[in-house]
């Protein structure tokens, strides 16, 4: 049974438990539920808190995990990332009044409050910047206001709290993250075979939604003496598949392409004479 912990809470909870269903998973029902057992899949999830997550991980009495890449580099704990997962996306920077510092090298000397002293005490020594840091649990943006700190270090997202804070970002962002699967650094080579399996068996699963995420299936009808150009704007992820048509001179074509370039593609083909263009969605795949 593969033992996996998905967060409880929070901003990672609700897109995690969505991608595992598209997975073809079983998830909770009542967000009180802290453990479910999936016997046809042979999986055991565990509910925890987002930030505890590395820690039990990196303990080995969990496989993986499902957290956020900053917790993880927080948390300090020996797992590592396996897959990023595209969703919770974030940026970790400093921010501080106006005027109150240019660039990171402004800050030493200076006190910085967030709630990841790992990632910003790591930061801070990378960069040679004596600097002291204050670890607090949550809104941060006031502790400037209070006197607690002269900066802080938080995630920021669209930076309304900032500026409503009447602060500002100083430099480059410190990170980025967004949601991994995370396992115990080395438990790959100390694995049996069965855990082995059913961690590979998961992470296609995932990366199955991914792809399926980010592409559509896209059918059309063309000419034959049209059919290079059009295979050249759809080539597909090997090749597309072409079929004749009952009508002599004609083709059908079929290829994955990516979501975001659809309509564009769409209008390409329309140029060139291809008709009956669609597409449809794709609910899961391998490659």
């Amino acid at each position: 049974m593969l033992r996996i912990a998905l967060p409880n809470k929070g901003s990672l909870a609700g897109p995690a438990a969505e991608m595992l269903h598209e997975a073809g998973y079983q998830q909770r029902r009542e967000s009180k539920e802290l453990r479910i057992v999936d016997p046809v899949n042979e999986v055991e999830f565990f509910y925890l808190r987002p930030r505890d997550i590395a820690i039990y991980v990196s303990s080995g009495r969990l496989d993986i995990g499902i957290t956020g890449r900053d917790l993880l580099i927080d948390s300090g704990a020996d797992a590592e990332e396996i897959l990023p997962l595209g969703f919770a996306r974030s940026t970790f920077r400093f921010a501080a009044k106006p005027s109150a510092a240019r660039s990171v090298a402004d800050l030493n000397g200076s006190t910085v409050a967030t709630s990841y002293e790992g990632i910003v005490a790591r930061h801070l020594a990378e960069q040679g910047i004596d600097a002291s840091v204050v670890h607090l649990d949550g809104a941060v943006e006031t502790a400037i206001e209070l006197g607690v700190a002269e900066v802080i270090a938080d995630v920021v997202e669209t930076g309304t709290s900032l500026r409503n804070a009447g602060l500002e970002v100083i430099g480059e962002p410190i990170m980025t993250s967004e949601a991994v699967v995370i396992r115990r650094t080395g438990a790959e080579a100390a694995a049996d075979a069965t855990v082995e399996s059913k961690v590979g068996q998961f992470l296609r699963r995932l990366q199955g939604v991914l792809v399926a995420r980010t592409y559509v299936m896209m059918d059309y009808d063309c000419r034959v003496e049209q059919l290079e150009k059009a295979v050249a704007l759809t080539p597909g992820l090997e090749s597309p598949t072409v079929s004749p048509l009952h009508n002599e001179g004609w083709v059908a074509v079929r290829a994955m392409v990516p979501s975001k370039e659809a309509q564009r593609i769409m209008d390409d083909l329309y140029d060139i004479g291809a008709r009956a263009i669609l597409t449809t969605a794709i609910h899961a795949c391998r490659l």
